[in-house]
């Protein structure tokens, strides 16, 4: 599999983009030093899809999937696309607070200490529905990769969760109380740039 090496924080910095974001507590004190030239419109078109690439961590072959399946779906293919990446189980993890980053997400999932509605998912991009039920695997609850005093459960503590989501930290688990609207999703991309780019 393919793996971007450059620092998070130096990707962070060229993108315009809050570490943040990706759940990271860090940040630097560098500037970026930018070219006064103008960037094109090519260029803003690029920005926007890597950095929506690099948000959820997915690659460029299974992102154009994404895209060509927005296009199928019924109503706006920018928000079809952000809601399918909204979607994704890594990332509800992650919006759960079930994990520090989306990284450690697919992570947790790989590894198979997730269920949805009962039964183990192993497969990060697996695409959650309303009222689907998603927990941490009994067994696993009480590792202290979760619980312990520097475990995710302490270090998300303080994070908001989405309004399309219900939370239980008690039992670790969590529902998706409906498919979110573009409104409720707050990463910072113009997913309408995107789909200009795919479409030329």
């Amino acid at each position: 599999m393919a793996v971007n090496r450059v620092p998070y924080l130096k990707r962070c910095r060229s993108l315009g983009l809050e570490p943040s974001e990706l759940g990271i507590n860090k940040s630097s004190r560098r500037q970026l030093k930018r070219s006064t030239r103008k960037v094109s419109e090519y260029g803003l078109q690029l920005r926007e899809k890597q950095k929506a690439k690099f948000i959820y961590g997915v690659l460029e072959k299974p992102f154009r999937n994404y895209y060509e399946r927005a296009v199928r779906m019924k109503g706006m293919t920018g928000e079809n696309l952000m809601q399918m990446l909204e979607l994704r189980l890594d990332n509800v993890i992650f919006r759960l607070g079930f994990a520090r980053t989306r990284r450690e997400a697919r992570q947790i999932v790989d590894h198979k200490h997730v269920l949805v509605n009962g039964k183990t998912v192993n497969i990060p991009s697996y695409q959650v529905k309303a009222g689907d039920v998603i927990a941490i695997k009994e067994g696993k609850q009480s590792s202290p990769r979760y619980k312990a005093d520097n475990g995710i459960l302490a270090a998300t503590a303080g994070r908001a969760v989405p309004e399309w989501l219900d939370v239980n930290v008690d039992n670790m688990s969590g529902t998706v109380k409906q498919v979110p609207t573009r409104e409720m999703i707050t990463v910072p991309v113009n997913e309408m740039l995107i789909v200009e780019l795919y479409s030329k």
